[in-house]
């Protein structure tokens, strides 16, 4: 069972209980704080409440979140795009709709599914039965490199390089609208959506800090072919900062201004297209480039036939 204590700013005095849980609690959404409620797993003050209380200034508040059922992610069959692989890694293009690893309504189909199959289980542990050998993610309608860890020994090396910033890794995206500059950066902190735990935006307050560095490819009628490198590696990254300049990229549907895509296309256009790292054994820098898939390639196509 694990136990949270949360204690109730004057700021926050007001809120609705269950709403102002979901928003504390990472992973925990609002039905499952109601849940939580109503199996007198949520105290105030000590005594049990309803999810209509609303919280006051210095409550005491303790929930009790029950462990989850053991699941363990099974090897299946699934062909993947491998660029590289030796005996401690493998840099792997994901396509487009591929979730990375297994999780609430995703426990079968993702590249974990498959990477234990190809790599007969000899992947990295430090992230848990569900995430062998994850060592970064992308979303699951963006496409692109990512790299595997097949032991602890290349996961924490690999985790290192991406917490010193010395990561190499370039996007490209079609982003709506035209943008005046050239090249820019956008340095803003993302954090939580307050209003949607589902979504992250930029904020100030339980955020971290983003960088994200843009150039333009190539400008069309009311789309711009963009590259992105990051500085930093944020949830959403890209699409949060793109969306706060008011360049949401292309067919996201989380982000984007409800405008009604032309060509329905349907996820982001948004690939991960260069992955760079030095290599945990031989110390060796590898730099990885792969090209633009189909639904980018053919996404751009459709939009200079209407220039």
């Amino acid at each position: 069972m694990n136990k949270i204590e949360i204690k109730v700013a004057e700021t926050e005095s007001g809120e609705r209980i269950d709403k102002f849980l979901a928003l504390k609690i990472d992973d925990c959404s609002r039905s499952m704080i109601t849940q939580l409620i109503e199996k007198e797993n949520v105290l105030v003050n000590n005594v049990v409440c309803n999810k209509k209380y609303k919280v006051c200034s210095d409550d005491l508040i303790t929930v009790e979140i029950p462990e989850p059922a053991p699941y363990k992610a099974e090897a299946e069959n699934i062909p993947l795009d491998i660029v590289y692989e030796d005996e401690d890694l493998l840099v792997v293009n994901k396509p487009k709709g591929m979730v990375v690893h297994p999780a609430a309504g995703n426990y079968s189909g993702t590249l974990v599914n498959a990477l234990l199959y190809h790599c007969k289980g000899s992947l990295s542990g430090i992230n848990g039965v569900l995430r062998p050998g994850i060592v970064h993610r992308i979303d699951k309608n963006t496409s692109g490199l990512l790299i595997v860890a097949k032991n602890d020994f290349a996961h924490k090396s690999l985790a290192e390089q991406i917490k010193e910033h010395s990561f190499t890794r370039e996007y490209e995206a079609v982003v709506m609208g035209n943008f005046k500059d050239e090249k820019g950066t956008v340095n803003a902190p993302i954090g939580r959506n307050p209003n949607d735990r589902k979504k992250m935006c930029v904020i100030e307050k339980n955020s971290k800090n983003a960088v994200t560095h843009y150039e333009v490819i190539k400008g069309y009628a009311g789309h711009t072919h963009i590259k992105c490198i990051l500085e930093t590696g944020r949830t959403h990254q890209i699409r949060v900062h793109m969306a706060y300049l008011g360049h949401p990229v292309c067919g996201d549907d989380v982000y984007s201004y409800k405008t009604k895509e032309k060509f329905n296309f349907e996820g982001q256009c948004l690939h991960a297209k260069k992955i760079g790292f030095v290599h945990p054994r031989s110390n060796e820098f590898l730099f990885f480039d792969s090209e633009l898939p189909d639904y980018f390639k053919d996404y751009i196509d459709k939009i200079e036939k209407i220039c």
